[in-house]
């Protein structure tokens, strides 16, 4: 642990104090939107430093548009429970920001010289640079703030999406975006340019490339950016020897997403002996993908060194409690008939997902719930049925030990319904949810106590 003064460690109190607490599957975050998700390790601790996305309006930013006016940082132990650490720079609080533009677009983080240096691109108030962007420096003592922001923004870098990078010889970098990928040498100082920017080569020419974050690896320097290659971004990656290249282009790490979201942005982190992929999606705004979610999902490497490509899911990273309320609607896997997932709200997809179990042995099945040493003596089921229906949770697969049945009650309100447990085992379970007959039924989350 670094310590940084009295200041810092009252500051660190009160944050830990009024922090807001989010426990999640993908996306990991749901009571906001959040987008472009830089991931960093400090301390022991995962810190993602994401761009946050709200709706426009008639009084602020574009409609139909990207809108943001100000950055959060949320931090995990464990990547399963998040804490929000609240606003750390916003527009108006920038001397040479435009507080009218809410172009507050994708940011990072880095640490160095003992102080926390987080890079942020946004629009000039000068009237001839409103139409371009440049980027930003805020200086903390700690990595959730509170961020000093530099009264001008670093000189000789336009455009979007900063990547500050550290090479092994403590050399840093800074990468950016403006219809090319460019890079140069940071000073010490890591708030001026050493070296004149330098547009990478031999990356596609066509199509829109952006979002550039570089990590190192075995002594191989991957380059990861987002890249249309038909109509929507998918995230592509480059190697090189070099931090400065030259790079080959290798691979696809992630094909275009699903759900037709035009933007993808990525970063990637080892933390415990893991390689990670964050993301992100629209999950919580399927019909505007302006508004987006972030995402993790684990990344694993071939023996030559290249990147297997890692396939988006519901269920995300890391385990959950079994006595916190899982969210089967996050599934790992879905039996192909009978089963699917809907908003609980559609006018408030912050409330999030239910199950919705309609065919005779139907099933969700959610992966890596913790048992720890299966003194669990009951499962509290939150669902509803119209016509009153019948399920029953087994472990580890359809055909895995059934460890409760649950009745619900017919009706059209939600229930907590409580039921028995037996035959459970210690540890790192799978749980799977089935309906017994063919009535439906419908679940938000299921817990075990």
């Amino acid at each position: 642990m670094r310590y940084h003064g009295v200041l810092a460690f009252i500051f660190a109190t009160l944050a830990f104090i009024l922090a807001n607490n989010t426990s999640a599957q993908n996306p990991i975050i749901n009571d906001q939107f959040t987008a472009d998700p830089s991931a960093r390790v400090f301390d022991g601790k995962v810190y993602v430093y994401p761009s946050h996305d709200i709706l426009a309006n008639e009084k602020r930013g574009r409609i139909g548009w990207f809108c943001m006016e100000d950055y959060h940082v949320f931090s995990s132990l464990n990547l399963a429970d998040w804490t929000d650490h609240g606003v750390i720079v916003r527009q108006n609080k920038v001397e040479w920001v435009d507080s009218t533009s809410y172009s507050m677009w994708a940011p990072d983080c880095i640490y160095q010289n003992g102080k926390y240096y987080f890079y942020f691109p946004a629009r000039r108030k000068n009237a001839e640079m409103r139409r371009g962007f440049t980027i930003g420096v805020a200086v903390s003592e700690t990595p959730y703030g509170p961020f000093i922001p530099q009264a001008t923004p670093i000189e000789n870098v336009h455009g979007i999406d900063p990547n500050p990078f550290i090479d092994k010889d403590g050399q840093a970098y800074l990468y950016w975006s403006a219809r090319n990928i460019y890079v140069a040498k940071l000073k010490d100082n890591m708030l001026e340019l050493d070296s004149e920017p330098m547009i990478i080569p031999n990356l596609p020419e066509e199509g829109l490339k952006e979002g550039p974050y570089v990590f190192e690896r075995n002594g191989i320097y991957y380059l990861t950016y987002p890249h249309v290659q038909d109509s929507t971004e998918r995230l592509e990656y480059a190697i090189g020897d070099h931090p400065m290249g030259p790079f080959q282009v290798t691979g696809v790490i992630m094909d275009e997403l699903p759900s037709g979201c035009w933007t993808n942005h990525q970063s990637v982190i080892e933390f415990n002996d893991q390689w990670y992929l964050f993301y992100h999606d629209n999950d919580l705004s399927p019909r505007f993908d302006k508004n987006r979610s972030i995402r993790i999902d684990s990344l694993f490497f071939n023996n030559d060194g290249t990147i297997k490509k890692v396939t988006p899911t519901l269920r995300g990273v890391g385990l959950t409690d079994a006595s916190q309320k899982i969210q089967i609607d996050r599934y790992s896997y879905i039996s192909m008939d009978g089963a699917s997932v809907a908003f609980l709200d559609t006018l408030n997809t912050f409330a999030g997902w239910k199950a919705i179990l309609d065919t005779p042995k139907a099933w969700i099945q959610y992966n890596s719930v913790d048992f720890g040493s299966a003194r669990f003596k009951s499962v509290h089921v939150r669902a509803q049925s119209s016509t009153g229906g019948g399920m029953q949770i087994n472990l580890n697969n359809i055909d895995g030990p059934i460890i409760a049945q649950v009745e619900i009650p017919q009706g059209n309100e939600w229930n907590n319904i409580k039921a028995h447990v037996s035959g459970l085992k210690p540890g790192v379970q799978n749980v799977v949810v089935s309906l017994i007959d063919k009535k439906p039924v419908e679940v938000d989350w299921i817990c075990f106590d």
